[in-house]
């Protein structure tokens, strides 16, 4: 299979000012005493190859953006090379080539232009992209009063309307809202039917299980894994687990907001290693500024391989608020931990009782560990009861 994309030992570094200069002296005689080279990416190779989805995973300041404007060709390395095959086209910040005081309308003719298409060309797929952007009452408005979801759409909309060979994704599709985000999705695996390349950068580990055939891990600017995306979704956790034990995702309006969890164990006390068969509690502590309609408070539980394994929510145990308003706490308690041994992740989450609403949404934030004993072979705890009489 060919190549669509070779990176051959690049190397990325910015010149970092620990104090600006304030004066004239200051900037003729001391600026260059008070920089230092920042290397963001060193002696990165990676080959992509056609048709290939690949997810870029990694803690804040690793090096992902870096790696993808280079890619992009937006940034030159400083070292080693980078080789790409058919037209680009990238969504790599938001509204990243949109003029604010040109409309929508001249700005999807100046990026279709930007990416290689004639006029003719943006002409004949001008109404696709204005139609997946869900924006012909504003197109022709100058995009400085645009939302960040409209930048978002019509972004999007141009860059996957342009017959790109390969596509290149930077965390904007967060910033829409729900139901433009399923839509991406769905024109990303059309994408991945027809054979098109895409490089995406996430921090969603759902996503990068379910959408990546390959994926590559960064840290501190250096490759530390890569290969199969549940794979590399574990080292990411447990790289996340050492530096940043509130790592997860935490977004949401917040008019209903988690202030603090915990996890508890069989005697009660807050503890993060279990046995087999304890009882765990989980408790929220949860604050609405202004009254809210029907919230639902819900949790989920996932295994080391990204696997969904359990979850509920208030509603499905009957417990409603027909308003709801100030603090509350909420317990939910696991009368018997079924899991044999090893790590799980804790998404919790409030929403609307339709879902269309995230009030605040915290993934996979918490970890626990379970002990595997002796006593418990197998993949689940299951008690048992044994009676044996003589006959």
């Amino acid at each position: 299979m060919a190549g669509a994309i070779a990176v051959e030992g690049i190397g990325k570094h910015f010149r970092r000012y620990r104090e600006r200069p304030s004066t004239l002296k200051e900037r003729m005689f001391l600026w260059r005493s008070n920089a230092e080279d920042f290397w963001a990416l060193r002696d990165v190779s990676v080959e992509v190859p056609e048709g290939t989805t690949l997810g870029l995973i990694g803690p804040n300041g690793s090096g992902k953006t870096t790696l993808l404007k280079c890619i992009a060709g937006i940034l030159r390395p400083n070292e080693g090379s980078i080789t790409t095959r058919g037209r680009i086209a990238s969504l790599l910040a938001l509204g990243a080539g949109f003029h604010p005081e040109l409309t929508g309308r001249e700005n999807v003719y100046l990026n279709a232009s930007i990416l290689g298409l004639s006029r003719q060309e943006t002409d004949r797929r001008f109404d696709d992209i204005v139609g997946f952007a869900e924006l012909p009452d504003f197109i022709d408005t100058q995009v400085k009063f645009y939302s960040s979801g409209m930048y978002v759409r019509l972004g999007f909309a141009v860059a996957v309307h342009v017959d790109p060979a390969i596509l290149l994704i930077d965390e904007v599709l967060a910033v829409g809202d729900i139901a433009f985000q399923f839509k991406c999705l769905d024109k990303i695996a059309e994408f991945q039917r027809e054979g098109r390349t895409i490089v995406f950068v996430t921090h969603a580990p759902d996503l990068v299980a379910r959408l990546c055939d390959d994926t590559l891990l960064l840290n501190h600017g250096q490759v530390v894994a890569r290969g199969e995306p549940r794979a590399v979704v574990r080292d990411f956790r447990l790289l996340m687990a050492r530096e940043d034990l509130a790592y997860g995702w935490d977004q949401g309006s917040r008019e209903v907001e988690i202030v603090s969890a915990e996890l508890f164990g069989p005697d009660g006390g807050a503890v993060a290693v279990f046995s087999p068969g304890d009882v765990v509690t989980i408790q929220l502590d949860l604050r609405a500024p202004a009254p809210v309609e029907d919230p639902v408070v819900s949790f989920a539980i996932y295994d080391e391989q990204n696997q969904f394994v359990f979850g509920t929510n208030t509603d499905w145990q009957g417990v409603r608020w027909p308003r709801f308003e100030g603090k509350h706490r909420v317990q939910f308690v696991l009368r018997h931990l079924p899991f044999v041994g090893g790590r799980y992740y804790v998404t919790l989450g409030v929403h609307s009782r339709d879902s269309r609403h995230v009030y605040h949404l915290q993934e996979q934030r918490y970890v626990f560990d379970v002990v595997k004993g002796d006593e418990n072979p197998g993949l689940v705890h299951i008690p048992v009861e044994v009676r044996a009489e003589r006959l």
